[in-house]
């Protein structure tokens, strides 16, 4: 490795800078934080003694060649704003990884974005890299929404990327000339569609309210005391004859399922909520999911709980639901799809507001065999 001469960079009134011993109290007190606890690998509890060992380890990186890591300051007042650096360098590949960090104190004012964008036209024009690399834990809608800004291209989903956490990861990459310019917006600025569902989905699922008659209905995430209920729904009868669900469902087959709605809300690609009863009995539930192509397009799948049916339950769920996805998500359609014959399920969308649309001829692969579909669609000017 060969070594490099710290440097300091000016721009967009930041300063990026080499860490200083005298910067360990601001590391101290800003990894106290959660958000930098949950999402980044700093030792949990963070002592006076790791901030120290992290600013003396990013002052080796220089010595050795292997990082450029900077304390990101506020150029007129010289206060500790965050984090931004290069984990490593690859010389022979000409390719580097990026990591940041924002102080809760100075969230909100666009550090991160400015601090990146800097670092990266550095890295190109003096360090003269190819590539970067960006990566975070699969839930992390804030660092994901940074990189978004700062030009970098999200290219996919690494499995078990985090082995401590079991997690899965969000990686992408950067070239130089995806970077925007200075004073430049640039992909997902304030107002736009991945902002507006960053927030939503960096934040932990909501409860929505429906009416049914009398009856007042939670619209919530799915619990774990809702297993059993699940499994009982799963193995009745209608449910097995018109949905996918395995047949001969187990308790581990529940389990799986709540892991697996938990990591689609965590991704932003679905919302599940359980319409639970007045007494938050588990009565049935909603998948929203979002399209992979089209960003204002979801569709819907749904089942009620065999005691639960015949209510109302479920149309007054599924109306709350796709309102919340039009107001909330930005989403101009949403589309119904059942088996044909699915009688009660074409019953349910169409009290909720569907348009029925017709037949599609062998749309739906159900138990080894292509069937018929239904298909039905609620728009966002439907509800107005």
């Amino acid at each position: 490795m060969v070594p490099m001469e710290p440097v300091e960079i000016t721009e967009d009134g930041l300063l990026l800078r080499p860490w200083r011993a005298a910067d360990a109290d601001a590391v101290h007190r800003a990894c106290q934080d959660p958000d930098i606890q949950r999402w980044t690998s700093v030792p949990r509890p963070y002592r006076p003694e790791h901030a120290q060992k992290f600013v003396a380890d990013r002052a080796r990186q220089w010595e050795l060649g292997t990082g450029a890591p900077f304390a990101v300051c506020d150029a007129a007042t010289g206060e500790l704003l965050g984090a931004c650096g290069l984990n490593t360098i690859d010389r022979h590949h000409e390719l580097s990884e990026i990591g940041y960090w924002t102080a809760p104190w100075a969230r909100g004012q666009g550090v991160a974005v400015h601090a990146v964008r800097t670092l990266a036209r550095w890295s190109f024009e003096q360090l003269k890299m190819r590539r970067l690399l960006w990566g975070a834990l699969v839930g992390n809608h804030a660092s994901r929404l940074v990189a978004l800004r700062a030009g970098f291209q999200i290219e996919g989903r690494l499995r078990a990327a985090d082995p401590e956490h079991g997690s899965h990861e969000w990686f992408g990459s950067l070239l130089p000339g995806d970077v925007p310019a200075p004073g430049e917006v640039g992909p997902a600025g304030p107002g736009t569609l991945a902002a507006r569902r960053a927030g939503v989905f960096g934040r932990g699922q909501p409860t929505l309210f429906a009416t049914a008659g009398p009856h007042e209905l939670s619209l919530r995430p799915l619990e774990e005391y809702d297993l059993d209920t699940i499994v009982a729904t799963c193995r009745d009868p209608e449910t097995l004859r018109w949905t996918t669900v395995p047949e001969g469902y187990q308790r581990t087959d529940a389990e799986d399922f709540l892991t697996f709605v938990r990591g689609t809300w965590a991704a932003g690609t679905s919302a599940n909520f359980v319409i639970a009863d007045p007494a938050d009995r588990y009565a049935g539930s909603i998948d929203l999911r979002l399209s992979a192509t089209d960003p204002l397009l979801a569709d819907v799948g749904f089942m009620t709980a065999p005691h639960a049916r015949g209510r109302g339950y479920q149309p007054a769920a599924l109306a709350a639901v796709c309102a919340w996805g039009f107001t909330t998500l930005g989403l101009a359609r949403v589309e119904w799809r059942a088996n044909v014959g699915n009688v009660a399920s074409r019953r349910v969308a169409e009290k909720a507001g569907f348009t029925f649309e017709g037949t599609a001829r062998k749309a739906l692969l159900h138990r080894g065999a292509r069937v018929d579909a239904w298909m039905g669609a609620l728009l966002a000017e439907d509800l107005a």
